[in-house]
């Protein structure tokens, strides 16, 4: 398969999991994204929403949609994505990743990392999906070895899709006002240089680049999924920046990476 023909790779900032059932800004560019992407046959996410010792992937043929939040109304909690697993992807997914601390975890549903982007894409849930977990044993440029071995899924049309926040500091973050923090501005716009740039080992070593960072990643969940979709970018793969709003603490800038063709589309 040629470049062209490859599946793009999304990072979505996914912010408020409100942002699944509210009609926001970002619900309507998640719904326009899987519109203009060309179908995947499968979907691998990597979801700040779970981290674990090792890596482990979903192996469920039915996975449940886990409500790994509280303080949400209702109406969230209702919320079900009755996604198909795909058992054979994880199998596959383990032996590219050739690592033997890879394990298939036959019971793990869809957290909201997941599923509070999918179901605005693909809101009839057809496309079959798995996840993978973050190594917390693992630092930025190990993950994003990690991620190198997943490559040949974009031949295979497999969307690999990463789900975090660049800027997420649930500590500083004021709840009753939108006015983005200077220094969540500052790192925002650091970030959005390297990754045009393709810095990519300054990114994977986010502890060295400064008072910002320390700041936009006081934990790194919501950040490595980044490194994931980074990884997989080839040498003549455009990216598009959508999305790119800060307020408070957090940013919601997401990036999709691919050929021009695949990404026509797709709104910069």
């Amino acid at each position: 398969m040629t470049s062209a023909q490859a599946m793009p790779v999304v990072f979505i900032g996914h912010g408020s999991p409100m942002n699944a059932i509210e009609d926001t800004p970002f619900h309507a560019s998640w719904a326009a994204l899987g519109h203009a992407l060309p179908r995947p046959r499968a979907v691998l996410c990597i979801s700040a929403h779970w981290e674990t010792r090792g890596v482990y992937l979903t192996g469920a043929s039915h996975p449940e949609t886990i409500h790994d939040f509280y303080g949400f109304p209702r109406e969230l909690f209702a919320v079900q994505y009755p996604a198909a697993g795909d058992p054979a992807l994880a199998r596959e997914v383990s032996r590219l990743l050739d690592d033997p601390h890879v394990h298939i975890d036959e019971g793990r549903g869809f957290d909201h990392g997941m599923w509070s982007v999918l179901r605005v894409m693909y809101p009839e849930a057809e496309v079959p999906t798995i996840q993978l977990s973050l190594d917390i044993s693992r630092d930025g440029s190990a993950h994003y070895a990690l991620a190198r071995k997943l490559a040949p899924l974009r031949e295979q049309g497999v969307l690999v899709l990463a789900s975090g926040n660049i800027v997420h500091n649930l500590q500083l973050f004021h709840f009753h006002s939108r006015e983005p923090l200077p220094w969540a501005l500052r790192f925002r716009d650091q970030a959005n240089a390297l990754i045009r740039q393709r810095e990519h080992a300054a990114l994977c070593n986010f502890h060295l680049l400064g008072p910002d960072a320390e700041l936009a990643i006081n934990t790194a969940e919501h950040y490595l999924p980044l490194l994931y979709a980074l990884a997989l970018q080839r040498d003549d793969d455009d990216i598009r920046v959508f999305n790119d709003e800060v307020f408070s603490a957090m940013s919601m800038t997401s990036l999709a990476i691919g050929s021009s063709l695949a990404l026509k589309n797709v709104a910069a």
